[in-house]
C-alpha cells in the first residue's frame, strides 16, 4: 500500500491517524474532505480493523461510488467491496431487505418514488371524498414525509392532541386518517417509501435488540459524511449502531447545512460534543478548491451567522479575479449577460461548457437563461427536472418489472393492468380493488384466483377472460426471470405486452423519442447484466436493478465527459464544483427568499446557502441581479440583496452600474425631469450597494448632455433626436449601437447592433429605446 500520509497536510494527518473513540472533523468548502474519508478508511484497513466491520454512510450514490473508487486504488478491489459503503437509504435498504420479515414486509418488498405516493394519496384522498383543493396530495405527502422523519407514526399521531389541532386549525382534520390509510395500502402492497427506510430502520433497531447487537458488532468503525443534513431519523439510527464501541467519524461543515426544508437538523453537528464528551474535534480550515478572493468573500458573508462552529477557511491558491457584479435591467438583460460571458470565455480562453454552472434560487429562473443560452447555441442540461426515470414510458415498463419482482406492488398492477388497452376498464378496475378489500386480499390473491372468484365480483365473462390472459402473462414473465438474465426478460416484456408496438404506432418526433427512451432502459439493464457479472460479488437480480433506479437521483447521472453547461438550484449543487460560477438573481425577496425572513433560523439558512454557492466555484464567480423581472406573470422590481452589501468592496468588480437605477420608493415620474445633467445614471445614496461601492463607481464617458439624451420615443411620439451611431439602451436587448434607420418619422425603423443580441429591426415607435450617446 502506498503512504497514505505522503499527500495529506498535518491537519488531514492528524484526522486520517485518528481511528479509535468519536471525532468530529469539521470540513470548510474545498478542505479534501474526501481524500480524508477514503485515507481515513484505507489506514484502518491497514492497521487490521476487518473491512466488513467497516460502515460509511453518504447522502449520494456519486459520494459513495468516488469515495469507493478511491479505497480500491489505495488498498486493492477486494476489500473495497466488503466495505459497507452508501447513501443512508441504499444501506438501510439493505439491512431491510435482510430483516423484513421481522416487520412483516416481503424481502422483495418495492421502494415507492415520490410519483407512486402522490397516487396512492390521491387514490386515498379521492375514496374519502375530500376537496383536493384543501388536501393538496404533494402537500398531504409532505406532512406525512415529516411525522416519518420525526418518527411519528400513525398511533403516535392520533396520542398526539397538538398535531391533530395544528391540522384541524390548518383546516386539515382528516389528515391522520390519510396518513393511516396510506401506511397501511402500502403495507398491503409490499412497499416502502424512502421514509420507510429510515422510519423502518428505526423500529428495526428499537423492537427486535437481538437485531440491533448484531448490527452494533458489524458495524464497529462507523463514519458519517456531510453530517449537518441529517435529520432526527438519521441521527438516531447513527447513534444507537454506534452507541457499543463509540468509533463513530463524523465529517461537516455547519455552514453548509441547506437542507432544514428536508428536515436536517443542524443542532445534531453543533451538538455533537454534548453526546460524545471525549469527542476529538479537528477542523480542516485550508480551501483546495477556490481563489483567495473567493474564499473571503465566502467567509465574510457566513461570518454574519451567529450559530456556528468556530473555523478559519483559508487557502494557498492565487488571489484571482475580483468578483463581477452585474445590473440588469430585466431578467432577459440578466440571461443574455450569462450567456454573452460564457460565449466570450470559451472564445478567449477556450473553456469548455461543461467549466460553466449557473445556479438560482429557484427552479423558474432557468427559462430566461435557457433562452439566452439557445440563442448563443451553447449547449446545456437542468438538473432537477423531469429525470429520465420518471418519464411515463419509462415508468411503464419498470411497471411490469416491479410486478415481476413483487406482485402485490399494487401501484405498479394499477398501471399495467390495461396498458397498452386491453379491453379492462375503469368499472372493472374498481371492482377488483372493491373485492379485494372486501375480501381482505391483494389485488395478485383476487387475480390468482379470478376464474372463481369474477362473477361474484360483477365482472363479465368475457372480462375475466381478458384479466385470466394477462396474468397469465405476467406469471410466464416470472417464470423466465428463473432462467434468463434481466435484459432477455425485460426485452421480452417489451414486445409481449404491446409496448413497443404501441410506441411505435406514433411516428411522431415525440413517439420516436418515447422509443429510443425505451431502448435506452433496455440498454442501461444490457450495461447492469454485464457489469454485475465482472463484479466478485455482483447481483445482477432484477430486485438489486430497481433499488438501484429507486435510489437514484438526477445528479448521480451528471455525466463528466458531457460537454454541457449546467443549470440548477443552488441546493442540488451541494458537494460539486466548477471553474466558473454564475450566481443569479440576487436581489431580495428572491435570495434571500422572501418565505425565510420570518425569523433568524430562516435568514442564516438562506446565508449559507448564498455560501454554497459561492463555495462551488474553483477560478472565478459571477454575481447578478434585476432591476425588474417577471414574477408570478407580473413585472415586479428588485433591489440587490442583502448578501451583496455583507462582502468587502475590494473583492468586487461593479459593472455597467451606470446604466441602471435602482429606485425602491418614487413617484412614477421620471427622474431626469428634474436634472441637469446625466449624472445621475448609477444608484441613489439610498442604495446600500452604491454605499459601499462609490468610490469605484465611474460616471460613464463622453455622454450627451440631458437635453440630448432623452426617450427615443416617449409614449410614441417623434424619432427625429435618433440618428446612426448613437448608443441606446433597450430593456430587453440592453446596450446597443444604431447601424440605420429607414422609414418615414411616423414609421421609422432603425437596424440595431446589441452587444449581447446582435442585431435586431425594430420599429421606433414602439420600441422603448433610451439614447445614451
Amino acid at each position: 500500500m502506498k503512504d497514505l500520509f505522503a499527500d495529506l497536510n498535518e491537519v488531514q494527518k492528524q484526522a486520517v491517524s485518528t481511528i479509535e473513540g468519536p471525532l468530529m472533523i469539521i470540513a470548510g468548502a474545498g478542505s479534501g474532505k474526501t481524500r480524508v474519508l477514503t485515507y481515513r478508511i484505507a489506514h484502518l484497513i491497514d492497521k487490521g480493523v476487518d473491512s466488513f466491520n467497516i460502515l460509511a454512510l453518504t447522502f449520494t450514490n456519486k459520494a459513495a461510488r468516488e469515495m469507493k473508487e478511491r479505497i480500491s486504488l489505495l488498498i486493492g478491489g477486494t476489500e473495497a467491496k466488503n466495505l459497507w459503503m452508501g447513501t443512508f437509504h441504499s444501506v438501510f435498504a439493505r439491512i431491510l431487505r435482510a430483516e423484513a420479515i421481522k416487520l412483516g414486509f416481503p424481502s422483495n418488498f418495492t421502494i415507492y418514488d415520490q410519483q407512486d405516493c402522490i397516487n396512492v394519496i390521491k387514490k386515498i384522498i379521492n375514496e374519502l371524498q375530500l376537496d383536493t383543493d384543501i388536501y393538496k396530495p404533494k402537500q398531504v405527502l409532505g406532512r406525512i414525509s415529516s411525522y416519518k422523519n420525526n418518527l411519528i407514526t400513525v398511533r403516535a399521531y392520533f396520542n398526539n392532541p397538538e398535531l391533530i389541532q395544528a391540522d384541524t386549525a390548518a383546516m386539515r382534520p382528516k389528515i391522520g386518517n390519510i396518513y393511516q390509510a396510506y401506511v397501511e395500502r402500502c403495507f398491503k402492497s409490499g412497499a416502502m417509501d424512502f421514509d420507510d427506510l429510515l422510519l423502518r430502520t428505526n423500529e428495526l433497531l428499537t423492537r427486535f435488540p437481538e437485531s440491533l447487537a448484531k448490527y452494533q458488532d458489524r458495524f464497529r468503525y462507523i463514519m458519517v459524511d456531510e453530517y449537518q443534513d441529517t435529520n432526527h431519523s438519521q441521527y438516531l439510527i447513527v447513534k444507537a449502531l454506534a452507541s457499543r464501541f463509540e468509533n463513530i467519524c463524523v465529517v461537516g461543515d455547519d455552514a453548509q447545512s441547506i437542507y432544514a426544508f428536508r428536515g436536517a437538523n443542524i443542532k445534531n453537528i453543533l451538538n455533537f460534543k454534548k453526546d460524545y464528551p471525549d469527542a476529538k474535534i479537528i477542523p480542516l480550515e485550508q480551501n483546495y478548491r477556490s481563489t483567495q478572493i473567493i474564499v473571503e468573500a465566502a467567509n465574510e458573508v457566513i461570518a454574519k451567522n451567529r450559530d456556528q462552529l468556530e473555523k478559519n477557511v483559508w487557502t494557498q491558491n492565487p488571489s484571482g479575479d475580483k468578483i463581477p457584479v452585474y445590473r440588469a435591467l430585466s431578467d432577459a438583460d440578466e440571461a443574455n449577460y450569462v450567456a454573452s460571458e460564457i460565449f466570450s470565455l470559451k472564445m478567449s480562453q477556450q473553456k469548455k461548457n461543461k467549466n460553466f454552472a449557473i445556479l438560482y434560487r429557484t427552479n423558474a429562473q432557468s427559462r430566461a437563461i435557457e433562452e439566452a443560452l439557445r440563442k448563443k447555441n451553447i449547449s446545456y442540461k437542468v438538473f432537477g427536472g423531469l429525470s429520465f426515470y420518471q418519464r411515463k414510458e419509462i415508468k411503464d415498463l419498470l411497471a411490469y418489472l416491479r410486478v415481476l419482482v413483487n406482485p402485490k406492488d399494487q401501484e405498479a398492477l394499477l398501471r399495467i393492468i390495461n396498458y397498452p388497452a386491453r379491453g379492462i376498464g375503469d368499472t372493472t378496475v374498481n371492482k377488483l380493488i372493491v373485492g379485494a378489500d372486501q375480501q381482505q386480499k391483494s389485488l395478485d390473491e383476487i387475480l390468482n384466483q379470478i376464474e372463481l372468484l369474477g362473477n361474484s365480483l360483477g365482472i363479465n365473462k368475457p372480462t375475466i377472460d381478458k384479466l385470466a390472459n394477462f396474468w397469465t402473462m405476467i406469471k410466464s414473465f416470472q417464470v423466465l426471470l428463473k432462467t434468463e438474465n434481466v435484459y432477455e426478460v425485460a426485452m421480452k416484456v417489451a414486445v409481449t405486452s404491446g409496448i413497443l408496438k404501441t410506441l411505435k404506432e406514433d411516428d411522431t418526433p415525440e413517439g420516436i423519442s418515447r422509443v429510443e427512451n425505451i431502448q435506452e432502459l433496455l440498454n442501461s439493464l444490457q450495461g447492469f447484466v454485464d457489469e454485475q457479472t465482472q463484479l466478485d460479488e455482483g447481483d445482477s437480480s432484477l430486485n438489486f436493478f430497481l433499488e438501484n433506479i429507486a435510489l437514484a437521483s438526477d445528479l448521480d447521472s451528471r455525466d463528466e465527459h458531457d460537454d454541457k453547461v449546467s443549470l440548477m438550484t443552488i441546493h442540488l449543487a451541494k458537494g460539486l464544483e466548477f471553474p466558473v460560477v454564475f450566481i443569479v438573481g440576487l436581489e431580495e425577496n428572491l435570495f434571500p427568499s422572501q418565505m425565510s425572513l420570518n425569523t433568524r433560523q430562516e435568514l442564516e439558512e438562506e446565508r449559507r446557502l448564498f455560501y454554497v454557492a459561492l463555495t462551488r466555484a474553483q477560478e472565478k464567480a459571477y454575481f447578478t441581479y434585476a432591476t425588474t423581472r417577471f414574477r408570478w406573470g407580473k413585472i415586479v422590481e428588485g433591489e440587490p440583496s442583502r448578501f451583496l452589501e455583507e462582502i468587502c468592496e475590494k473583492h468586487l468588480e461593479i459593472l455597467n452600474i451606470s446604466f441602471t437605477n435602482t429606485i425602491r420608493n418614487h413617484s412614477g415620474l421620471n427622474s431626469d425631469l428634474f436634472a441637469d445633467d446625466f449624472a445621475p445614471r448609477y444608484p441613489k445614496s439610498s442604495d446600500p450597494v452604491y454605499k459601499k461601492l462609490k468610490g469605484q463607481i465611474k460616471p460613464p464617458q463622453n455622454l450627451k448632455s440631458i437635453s440630448n439624451a432623452k426617450l427615443a420615443n416617449p409614449v410614441g411620439g417623434s424619432v427625429a433626436n435618433l440618428k446612426i451611431g448613437d448608443y441606446v439602451l433597450h430593456d430587453r436587448f440592453g446596450k446597443g449601437k444604431v447601424v440605420s434607420i429607414e422609414g418615414d418619422p411616423e414609421n421609422a425603423k432603425a437596424l440595431i447592433n446589441f452587444e449581447n443580441e446582435g442585431d435586431k429591426k425594430l420599429l421606433l415607435k414602439f420600441a422603448k429605446l433610451k439614447v445614451l450617446g
